[in-house]
Parts: C-alpha cells; sequence; structure tokens
C-alpha cells in the first residue's frame, strides 16, 4: 500500500489520529479506500468550533469517512461511516460502517485498533439529528452517541455492531473530534 498522507490538519491542532493510528485502520476499510494514500481532514473541533450544524455543512458530499474522538481520559475511538454525516430522521449506512477504539497507540511498531463490524443483526447503521449523532443501534441502546453539543456521549453494547463499551466509562466527555475523508 502506498504511505498513507494526513492533510489539512493545522500544526498547531492536537492531533486525534495520528499516521499510525490511520495505518491500524487502514486494512479494516472497504478495499477501494485502502490504496487511497491522502487523507483530508474535514472537520475538526479544533480548527473548525464546536457546531454540529458546521460539521454537517464541512462532510456535505464528502463520501465515506472516519470519525475520531479523543475523551478527556485520552480514549481515542469513533466509527468508519460509508457515507457523511448529515441530518436524517431515519437509519442510513450500509454493512461497511464499523466501530473502533484504539487499544495501544504508544507501541513503537505502531498503534492497534479494536474494531467492531456489522454484525447483520439489524441495520442501524448511523442516525444523525439535529441534537445527536448516534453509530450502531437496538434493544434501546446506541454503540456510540454524541450530543449536539460535541462535547459528551455515551457508548454501550449494541446489536448492530456486538461491540463493548468504546471507553472505561460508558458516559464521556469529548475533548477533541475529527473526521477524516478520503483523496483518490
Amino acid at each position: 500500500m502506498p504511505v498513507l498522507k494526513l492533510l489539512d490538519r493545522r500544526p498547531d491542532t492536537d492531533p486525534v489520529l495520528t499516521d499510525s493510528l490511520a495505518d491500524a485502520l487502514r486494512p479494516h476499510l472497504p478495499v477501494r479506500l485502502r490504496l487511497t494514500s491522502s487523507w483530508t481532514l474535514l472537520y475538526s473541533l479544533d480548527q473548525h468550533g464546536i457546531s454540529l450544524s458546521t460539521l454537517y455543512q464541512k462532510v456535505k458530499g464528502k463520501g465515506p469517512c472516519i470519525l475520531a474522538i479523543k475523551d478527556a481520559n485520552d480514549q481515542i475511538f469513533g466509527g468508519y461511516l460509508n457515507e457523511p454525516l448529515k441530518p436524517s430522521p431515519a437509519y442510513y449506512g450500509t454493512g461497511e460502517c464499523f466501530l473502533w477504539r484504539a487499544t495501544d497507540i504508544t507501541n513503537k511498531d505502531g498503534a492497534s485498533v479494536r474494531v467492531y463490524p456489522w454484525t447483520g443483526k439489524n441495520d442501524y447503521m448511523v442516525l444523525s439529528e439535529p441534537d445527536f449523532v448516534a453509530i450502531g443501534g437496538g434493544d434501546g441502546k446506541f454503540g456510540l452517541w454524541l450530543h449536539s453539543d460535541l462535547e459528551r456521549g455515551h457508548t454501550e453494547e449494541c446489536p448492530t455492531f456486538d461491540n463493548e463499551p468504546l471507553t472505561s466509562s460508558r458516559k464521556f466527555e469529548c475533548v477533541e473530534l475529527e473526521i477524516w475523508g478520503f483523496k483518490p
């Protein structure tokens, strides 16, 4: 695979997705995206401000994306979405979507991730409304849920991905968030 370049992040921005974390996620992406040599930062709390409506504007029409969140305990987690986040009253997305969490970001051989792929149990991939973003669902739970203030969220086991909670505490405080798109 070609060397991966992460583009459009300012030097003074605190990174969530590092080169080694991106390399760890890459093998889990759909084949057509694994060979992409550049990922572009579409949205960052640090660079674009804390606004769900701005997030929706920045990613509109930009195709598949990686959501990466850092919480107040320095845990990093997120999801791969086969289409950009958008306000929608119904679930959208396909079985390509997945949740993930970093398991070792200090490893000298590169970061490692735990990926939770679609189980086929339901089609509750992504639900994003003006008040929240949710990835995965079922049984009254969301795999990853983020409030519209982009500062707080929670994570639970859900049938869509059979994931464990993505953080050590089910409720989390979001201190940084990035969304990355793929350049051909």
